[in-house]
């Protein structure tokens, strides 16, 4: 059951598009920003805390630095509040992942630990281990990720070399699409509830075709009616509200 905060309605006006900049962002904006590839998502709001002059930044849900595409910053208390309904939308995001080929952080940015030749897998195989998915489903978030378990994020954990029990969640996905097969490399869009790790989707679809998988590139392309389409660039967001302050 969804709590009271993530139930709350989300004013229209407070949403912000591209080219739309907010006059009084100390009233509350919540603005819709396509985050670059390399960048944190705290790198975003550490921008905007810049460029407004406004401490109380957040946003609507993170994003690894080697993913691009929507982030929703919310700008002031009256954007902040409205945290939990925006993360309360579902998310839909393209994405590619290598077959074949197993990492511990179950993406790129850790080495290759075992290869399996994945040649011989057809198509109609790993559309069937994509939608086996769809529904609800227990999932074990990554070791490489923020989850607090014995008071310690994991991500320290793995660094260290160590492999903890984590706690199942409880996630959904409404869509699981395989858009194209030109191995080693799987192409997909899918959509999901929030608290889904797509890194480890790649692990265990990786895992039910025998071959192993990790992700290569991700991007969010919407997070419930919102679309990365209406997106401001974070440089040009910036410049703009900088622009603005400098001439009211």
């Amino acid at each position: 059951m969804p709590s009271s905060a993530a139930q709350r309605d989300i004013p229209p006006e407070i949403v912000y598009r591209a080219s739309e900049v907010p006059s009084s962002p100390a009233d509350g904006a919540a603005v819709l920003v396509e985050k670059p590839k390399g960048a944190t998502s705290r790198d975003v709001v550490n921008a905007l805390q810049q460029a407004t002059g406004i401490e109380k930044v957040g946003h609507s849900g993170t994003l690894d630095p080697m993913a691009t595409g929507l982030l929703i910053v919310l700008v002031a208390r009256p954007a902040t509040r409205l945290q939990a309904a925006f993360m309360h939308h579902d998310k839909t995001y393209e994405g590619t992942m290598r077959l074949g080929e197993r990492t511990r952080s179950h993406d790129a940015k850790t080495e290759v630990v075992e290869r399996t030749d994945p040649s011989s897998l057809t198509r109609p195989q790993i559309a069937a281990a994509c939608q086996r998915y769809v529904g609800s489903f227990w999932q074990t978030p990554p070791m490489y990720s923020a989850v607090h378990v014995d008071g310690e994020r994991l991500y320290k954990k793995a660094r260290r070399g160590e492999t903890v029990e984590r706690p199942p969640r409880r996630v959904r996905l409404e869509t699981f699409d395989l858009l194209d097969w030109s191995p080693p490399t799987l192409q997909f869009r899918l959509t999901c509830s929030k608290g889904t790790y797509v890194r480890a989707l790649a692990r265990d679809v990786g895992a039910d075709l025998g071959v192993g998988a990790h992700l290569t590139a991700l991007r969010r392309t919407a997070i419930g009616p919102y679309h990365v389409s209406d997106a401001w660039s974070l440089d040009a967001l910036v410049l703009a509200l900088t622009d603005d302050a400098a001439h009211p």
